[in-house]
């Protein structure tokens, strides 16, 4: 009798359901189904299809020892990744073939070629724009110097007009007066000298803070910044992320995009979905309650199911819920209100397509609880918006799960 049968019919001895058995157990309705159907593929591998024959046998009555041979003799799968104890482990790990990590000088001499050229050209320019910088530094500093000079000539002068003046007779003291007022004269205008001087010192300051801030320099400092970019790499990220690529894409708008419509003035309002459900693998989690996530009583909105572990017993990359607007909508701002215990992380994607590809992260938060708020860098048009965890908080039984309610989302329609 195959185990799927065997445990189906032990259950039915026992007078359990389906739901009463994925109670006891803590495992998806779902999966009990396709085990019964003798389907391991949604259990995540033999360790875990081993795990969930001995817990739903040990449920309904019956001995799982039979089931687990028979599963090794017929589903088990050879190799490392099989393996269910440490012994086991390490015996295929000493078959298994030494493998060597890739060594590619080639590329390593690209990325080191693009660094050198990426970085000389910024280096050429920025010398450049120095050079400039300096040569204005340079006249205004002259200019100031003279400026001082005629100041100090100036006073020089006036002091030595006073010690004639007092050593001058009676007899000259026409001349004296007459000499006065040909000082007085000279003062006035070596103040206009002083006062323009001053000034050009002031424009050509002003100038040169000009140049230094024009967008020259900022095209400099944005090229180097870019020969980095350009020039590093990351092997942590080997497989195409397509939200990737449309926040690269985004980075550099045509002239035309930065200026604003007059919609985009226009205030954010509430947006209100059309309808509401769960998406993940396997249909998502729990998608009866899926509507619930739009309410506003807490203990009473959607939840995810329970997982042994925060990235969800490592069977799938997230879980979530898909908003559908019904039709094209500009999302400006989000609202999702979790429970009190911190240790989800969560990303809003929207797209025109109800696929993950299609739907790319607009906004993000990490290691958070409570009531979260999410503004958008700028605003995202889209029908479908999609609540998407990437990773669970703990809840009271040990496990983890999280619970979603009172989701508001703001834009334009």
């Amino acid at each position: 009798m195959a185990i799927g049968q065997a445990l189906a019919e032990a259950r039915h001895r026992a007078g359990l359901t389906v739901t009463q058995v994925s109670e006891r157990t803590r495992i998806r309705e779902t999966i009990i189904r396709a085990v019964e159907d003798d389907d391991y593929s949604t259990c995540g591998g033999d360790f875990y299809a081993r795990g969930n024959i001995r817990s739903i046998a040990r449920v309904v009555g019956t001995d799982p020892e039979p089931l687990i041979r028979e599963y090794d003799a017929i589903h088990r799968a050879p190799g490392a990744l099989s393996a269910v104890s440490m012994a086991e482990l390490l015996a295929t790990s000493e078959q298994a073939p030494e493998r060597r990590r890739p060594d590619p000088p080639a590329a390593r001499g690209r990325v080191a070629a693009e660094r050198t050229s990426a970085g000389r050209a910024a280096s050429e320019r920025a010398a450049a724009a120095g050079a400039a910088a300096w040569h204005w530094l340079s006249a205004a500093g002259d200019l100031v110097v003279v400026a001082f000079t005629t100041v100090r000539l100036w006073l020089s002068r006036s002091a030595a007009g006073q010690g004639a003046a007092s050593a001058s007779s009676a007899v000259l003291s026409a001349a004296g007066q007459g000499a006065a007022s040909a000082s007085s004269a000279v003062r006035r205008h070596l103040n206009w000298v002083v006062v323009l001087g001053v000034a050009l010192a002031v424009a050509l300051g002003f100038g040169v803070y000009r140049f230094l801030v024009s967008p020259q320099q900022t095209a400099v400092t944005a090229s180097t910044a870019s020969g980095h970019a350009a020039g590093g790499h990351d092997a942590t990220h080997a497989r195409p992320n397509p939200a990737s690529k449309a926040g690269q894409a985004a980075v550099a708008p045509s002239p035309a995009a930065v200026v604003p419509s007059p919609a985009a003035a226009a205030p954010a309002q509430r947006l209100a979905p059309v309808s509401v459900t769960a998406f993940g693998p396997g249909g998502g989690d729990n998608p009866q309650l899926a509507q619930q996530a739009v309410g506003d009583q807490p203990g009473n909105g959607w939840r995810t199911d329970w997982y042994s572990t925060a990235r969800f017993g490592n069977l799938y990359p997230g879980t979530g819920l898909l908003l559908d607007m019904g039709r094209a909508v500009t999302l400006t701002a989000a609202q999702i209100a979790l429970g009190q215990v911190r240790g989800a992380s969560l990303q809003v994607r929207v797209g025109a397509a109800p696929t993950l590809a299609d739907l790319r992260s607009v906004a993000h938060a990490t290691d958070t609880g409570g009531v979260v708020r999410l503004r958008l860098a700028r605003p995202v048009s889209g029908r479908f918006v999609l609540i998407w965890f990437t990773r669970l908080p703990p809840d009271p039984a040990g496990t983890f799960q999280v619970e979603v309610w009172n989701v508001r989302l703001a834009g334009r329609a």
